[in-house]
């Protein structure tokens, strides 16, 4: 006999736990069905082991730098063995934080492999056997993995994935990383620090490609001074591993040697076999769905990078959120994806909400962009994190603010007061910064873009 369920979610990461833990406090039999581990990529392999690896790094730049501020440090450097430890101590513990969750929201944990054989029946298939579900209604998180290269083999050891990089056994003295998106910036970041001799190669012509040219620019200006060498428009022609270091070959013919090469150029969702009987709609690689995060299949939900639409861990538990109360009887939407922030965890770090300058130039749109540096902040520039600015964007069709990047230290923390200012700008006169904050770049951001709409042109 098969156990039965309202709603089964398949996958435990961040969107799929949400979904759960959605649909149980709205009534429903809920089982989660995780193959591996709870939290999924992001707190195991992805979001929180990477910042843990950061924050370390972070601590250890302030203590070199801490003479700037007249504090006297004889000596800063890096415990590896330590710092792997507090990582992993971190991650086992928001994962039985996550189990403790589970019982307290009153769904049922199982692990094993989901496949579903019907569009109301599914398969378990467990170190101790196989389980039979039946779903009233199924949400398909099953998340992503690394895209690799057919021409450059991943051994695990000399080329590595961003998985291997989070737990090198000791700090290597060189690494290439290929591909210079979020992740490949963040592992840069972090070994730089440490004191690996770190090169980033970029097919395209900025680091992080996906956010405006600024951005990109200032980052590679930023990371020159971490001694990362940043390669724009360059492409990885092949890699030798016969030699130590290995011989890392551009399509331009020079070369470069390196301990280790990490491969991080994007990732991709998992649609295997164990969704293949639904005979889902795809868009492409990902699985299709409509604004209720509904598939072609009636009753069948799909939330997550399985779905390609943000590949961001806050992304998916959004997604997750309406999911959940459509399968529970809701009628939910998913209405602005510009609304979901952006996010990359470098030194400096960047945030961005509502659209881009590049999304305004395309469509087409008049806009005025406001500025504000931190070097000019009273709160920065006593924390000596000097570099950096805010960016708002006003559409000048409609005097709104459609769009607003930071980039600085501590600028992933300002992405929900940024959320909260898109729209009329008359909202920014309601809100009192406190002074002196990091946060007033915002404020001055706005009013160089919208001043003249509030209060008129200068000198009146």
């Amino acid at each position: 006999m098969a156990d039965r369920y309202d709603v089964v979610v398949i996958g435990g990461g961040p969107g799929g736990f949400r979904a759960a833990r959605v649909a149980a406090r709205r009534g429903a039999s809920v089982a989660l069905v995780e193959k591996q581990y709870l939290g999924g990529t992001c707190l195991n392999w992805g979001c929180i082991p990477s910042k843990a690896l950061l924050a370390a790094a972070h601590a250890l730049l302030a203590a070199r730098h801490a003479a700037e501020m007249g504090l006297d440090i004889p000596s800063a450097a890096p415990n590896w063995p330590v710092i792997q430890q507090r990582k992993d101590a971190i991650v086992t513990g928001f994962r039985k934080g996550m189990a403790g969750s589970a019982k307290a929201h009153g769904f049922n944990v199982i692990p094993g492999r989901a496949v579903i054989t019907a569009p109301e029946r599914i398969e378990v298939q467990g170190e101790s056997g196989n389980t039979s579900l039946e779903a009233g209604k199924i949400v398909i998180a099953t998340g992503s993995e690394t895209t690799l290269l057919p021409s450059i083999p991943v051994d695990g050891r000399t080329v590595i994935t961003s998985t291997e990089a989070l737990s090198l056994p000791s700090i290597p003295a060189s690494m290439a990383i290929i591909g210079g998106g979020v992740i490949g910036c963040e592992m840069a970041c972090v070994y730089a620090a440490m004191g690996t001799q770190v090169t980033i190669i970029e097919a395209l012509d900025q680091l992080c490609p996906m956010t405006d040219q600024w951005v990109g620019r200032l980052l590679e200006r930023e990371f020159k001074k971490l001694g990362i060498n940043s390669l724009v428009s360059r492409k990885v022609a092949s890699v030798d591993t016969s030699v130590a270091p290995a011989r890392v070959a551009l399509e331009d013919g020079t070369t470069l040697n390196a301990e280790k090469v990490l491969v991080s150029v994007g990732r991709r969702a998992v649609v295997d076999e164990t969704v293949a009987a639904l005979n889902l709609r795809m868009n492409g690689r990902v699985i299709a769905v409509n604004d209720k995060l509904e598939t072609s299949v009636p009753g069948v939900y799909a939330i997550g990078d399985v779905v390609g639409t943000t590949y961001l861990a806050h992304g998916a538990t959004a997604e997750g959120d309406v999911a959940a109360a459509n399968a529970t009887g809701a009628d939910e939407r998913m209405e602005d994806y510009d609304m979901v922030p952006r996010v990359i965890f470098t030194f400096p770090e960047v945030a961005s909400v509502g659209k881009s300058e590049r999304q305004c130039e395309q469509l087409g749109l008049s806009v005025t962009v406001g500025k504000a540096f931190f070097k000019a902040n009273g709160r920065a520039v006593a924390h000596n994190a000097l570099s950096g600015q805010a960016r708002v964007i006003r559409d000048n069709a409609t005097n709104n603010i459609v769009g607003i990047t930071v980039v600085g230290e501590g600028a992933t923390e300002y992405a929900p007061l940024a959320s909260t200012l898109i729209g009329k700008p008359e909202r920014v006169t309601k809100i009192i910064f406190p002074h002196p904050t990091v946060s007033e770049v915002i404020e001055d951001a706005v009013l160089d873009a919208v001043g003249p709409v509030l209060y008129g042109p200068p000198g009146l």
